[in-house]
């Protein structure tokens, strides 16, 4: 069964969660803020993406301008990063899809069947 972290105020994640039940596919549903994802799923999301750490940030949220985090973000080590996205769900990319083989971070449809459908 995937996991997926989600803000309840999120339009996009109420769309994912209505295309996940919509298509018949299981899912665990944890509130992003609340419960951010384990550094251990972090480190497999970015393992998914490619070591691109910047994938996994919710560049276009408050927090993340308001830590200044576009000019942090480049020279920031993966750890540090890592720690901050686990500390902070405000500043992880949603909804987050975590799998045993796959992690999502965003919703796009087209993206989605093709990794579970």
């Amino acid at each position: 069964m995937i996991k997926i972290y989600v803000y309840a105020k999120c339009s996009t994640c109420r769309k994912a969660l209505e295309w996940l039940e919509g298509q018949g596919i299981p899912f665990e549903a944890h509130p992003i803020r609340e419960t951010p994802p384990s550094i251990q799923e972090l480190r497999h999301a970015l393992d998914q993406f490619g070591g691109e750490i910047r994938k996994l940030f919710n560049t276009s949220g408050m927090d993340y301008r308001a830590m200044g985090l576009k000019d942090q973000l480049p020279t920031m080590g993966k750890d540090e990063a890592l720690k901050l996205l686990h500390s902070n769900g405000n500043l992880v990319k949603r909804p987050l899809v975590i799998g045993k083989d796959f992690a999502l971070a965003g919703f796009k449809p087209a993206v989605w069947q093709e990794s579970l459908a």
